[in-house]
Formats: C-alpha cells, sequence, structure tokens
C-alpha cells in the first residue's frame, strides 16, 4: 500500500494514505506531540518530518486521544491532584486520591480483559500502586518509622504519565500488590449477588483454583512505643459466627480504625487467613495492636472488622459482613458484637443487621498504661 508524506505550497507537510484514515495517523503524532520528549515511537515520526512540521500539521487536523492514552492522562492528573493535596497539608485529601488511583491502578493490573499494557508495563502499574499505598499508609501513621516521602512519590511521576514508553528498572524495591480482585467496600453491590450457591455447586473447593495467591500472612503491625499517661489497645480476635462458616474460603479479617466520616485514621491491618474451622464459627485467636494511643483518637471514632473471603465463582476477595466497636466499648476484657450486612457502612448510617441468629463476633480487649 502507498503512504507517503508530501509538502504544499504553503510548506506544510501532507500525508497521503491509502490503507489508514487520515486521523489515525494525526491521532499518533497528536499524542507524539503532547510526549515532545520524544518516546521511541514519536521519534522515528519527527525524525522524516521535523519538529515544526509534526505540530503544524497535528493543529490542523486535530483528533481525540486513543482510550489508552485518556487513560494515561487521568491517572496523571490524579496523581498531580493527590502530590498537590499532600504538598498543600490536605492529607485527607491527599489519603483519598492516593487511595481511589491506587485502586484504579490495581483493576487495571488484576484485569483478565484484553489490555493496551503488556505484562511488564502492569507489574510497573502494580509497584506504581504499592508506592501510593505506602505514602498513604505513612500519612495516616504519625508514628511511621520508615515512611514513604512525598519526594520519594514525586520520583514516579515520570511513570505514570510516559508507561508506555518506560522501560528502565523501577526506582523502589517494592512488590505489586497479589494478583487477585479485591474489590472496594460497596463494589461488589454492582455484581451479580453471590451467597449460598457455592456451597450447593461445589464451587467452593480451593483445589479448583490453584492459581490463587491467598493473603497468607496478613499485615499485621507491632504494637506502638509506649508514652507516659497513654493508653494502647490490644484486640483480640477470637472467633467469627457464620451459618456457612464452612463453606468460607481463605476467610481473613480487615481492621480499621475510622472518623465519622470514614476517614482512615490508622494504617489499616489484615489478619493471617484463618484456617480453623468448628460448626457455626470461624477461628482466629490473633491479636490486633490498634496504631493510635487511645486518648488521641477523635470524638466519634470506631474501630471496624470487616470478614472478608475468596469467591471462586466470582474471581475476587469480597467483603461477606462487618461490625464496628465504639469509643465507649472500649473495656478491658470480652466483648461480642453484631455482624451487619455489606456494604461496609464506615459512616455508621444504614446498618442491617446480618442475621437474626445468635451468630456474632468475639474479642478480647487488653489495655496498656504506662
Amino acid at each position: 500500500m502507498d503512504r507517503g508524506l508530501g509538502e504544499n505550497a504553503e510548506g506544510i507537510v501532507t500525508v497521503s494514505t491509502i490503507d489508514r484514515p487520515i486521523t489515525g495517523l494525526c491521532e499518533s503524532l497528536s499524542t507524539a506531540a503532547q510526549l515532545l520528549g520524544y518516546n521511541d515511537a514519536a521519534r522515528d515520526i519527527v525524525a522524516h518530518i521535523g519538529d515544526a512540521n509534526l505540530k503544524r500539521l497535528v493543529q490542523l487536523y486535530p483528533v481525540n486521544m486513543s482510550d489508552v492514552n485518556k487513560t494515561i492522562q487521568k491517572w496523571h492528573a490524579s496523581f498531580r491532584k493527590g502530590t498537590d493535596f499532600d504538598s498543600w497539608g490536605q492529607l485527607v485529601e491527599a489519603i483519598d486520591e492516593y487511595q481511589i488511583l491506587a485502586r484504579q491502578l490495581q483493576k487495571e493490573v488484576q484485569s483478565t480483559n484484553p489490555s493496551d499494557f503488556t505484562e511488564d508495563q502492569k507489574k510497573t502499574l502494580g509497584k506504581f500502586a504499592t508506592c501510593l499505598e505506602m505514602r498513604s499508609s505513612a500519612l495516616q501513621c504519625t508514628q511511621s518509622q520508615e515512611e514513604f516521602k512525598l519526594e520519594d512519590l514525586k520520583k514516579l511521576e515520570i511513570i505514570i504519565k510516559s508507561i508506555l514508553t518506560y522501560n528502565k528498572d523501577f526506582p523502589f524495591d517494592v512488590q505489586p500488590v497479589p494478583l487477585r480482585r479485591i474489590l472496594a467496600p460497596g463494589e461488589e453491590e454492582n455484581l451479580e449477588v453471590e451467597e449460598e450457591e457455592d456451597a450447593a455447586t461445589g464451587a467452593g473447593s480451593p483445589e479448583s483454583f490453584p492459581n490463587r495467591v491467598p493473603v497468607l500472612q496478613g499485615t499485621l503491625l507491632p504494637r506502638l512505643p509506649s508514652e507516659p499517661r497513654m493508653s494502647l489497645l490490644t484486640i483480640k480476635i477470637d472467633k467469627i459466627g457464620l451459618k456457612d462458616a464452612g463453606q468460607c474460603i481463605d476467610p481473613y479479617m480487615t481492621v480499621s480504625v475510622k472518623d465519622l466520616s470514614g476517614i482512615d485514621l490508622n494504617p489499616v491491618q489484615d489478619t493471617p487467613v484463618a484456617t480453623q474451622k468448628e460448626d457455626t464459627y470461624i477461628h482466629f485467636s490473633v491479636d490486633i495492636e490498634i496504631q493510635r494511643h487511645i486518648e488521641r483518637l477523635p470524638k466519634g471514632a470506631a474501630i471496624f472488622f470487616e470478614f472478608k473471603h475468596y469467591k471462586p465463582k466470582k474471581g475476587f476477595t469480597s467483603t461477606k459482613c462487618f461490625a464496628f466497636m465504639e469509643m465507649d466499648e472500649i473495656k478491658p476484657g470480652p466483648i461480642v458484637i453484631e455482624l451487619y450486612k455489606k456494604p461496609t457502612d464506615f459512616k455508621r448510617k444504614k446498618l442491617q443487621l446480618l442475621t437474626k441468629k445468635p451468630l456474632y463476633l468475639h474479642l478480647h480487649q487488653t489495655l496498656h498504661k504506662d
């Protein structure tokens, strides 16, 4: 097929194509012009037609960017928004933006649909999401010893801006999240409801899904250093009562501390996967160290416990139910709290009990005071 470049009377490059519409080529040129760095693909084009001609041609034939470039542009804008909030000291807004972008990147990484990104690019995006989460955690925990700094995060801007052509080693030694689809609270509401069908169809057999990566070790954190006249809280998650306890695959608990607006006050922690099941109970027997002194928790704060398990038919880890404990319930000794239906309502506005049966979350609290 004939394809060539010519020059008109005004000295402006013209393009003739037989097998491709003009807008298709101009789209590539438009993208190249935006990257004027240039990337490898754009460099070949510019070498043929020259810098000035490229810019003039793009102006003559403006076209929309491709979907993948629009996506990258949105990611970059979100990243800039988050780092701007961060640098201005608007930490709540920065955390929100980082977590939203991290979730979008993780979705792309874990998607099984045809993708515009190579496997290596997906790994890079996964590592980028990990860094966003590390910065988010650093902002939430003032006691962090090895925090991920804003200056570190800003070094990654070139990656999210030019992910399609970035070919260097990732600047930080981090790993992507495990390749398992984890939905944001309430997100599974948009999918087909699945409750006890797995047990009936035999879909709950873990041997059928050997490639899954369970959250075996959890992400529990050590107790904070003690301070004079300050109290630290250890919560032992003993067990949870569920009518279909025996059918839950890779069950674990996510523990978070939220304010009245549902914003994280501490780093979120996951328990290791529970392996002991007995009748209607799943036993955890694991200690959670709350990552802030009790006296420093704001009025209206609450500690949330989200029970999560893997749904093999859907291919994702989902929240099955949740429970929470408010500040006036912090007392040494055992406590039994009610379970509520998903989605997790961190603002505690619309609560629905999971069941009328006497099935609860069993905890034991220990207060440490110097």
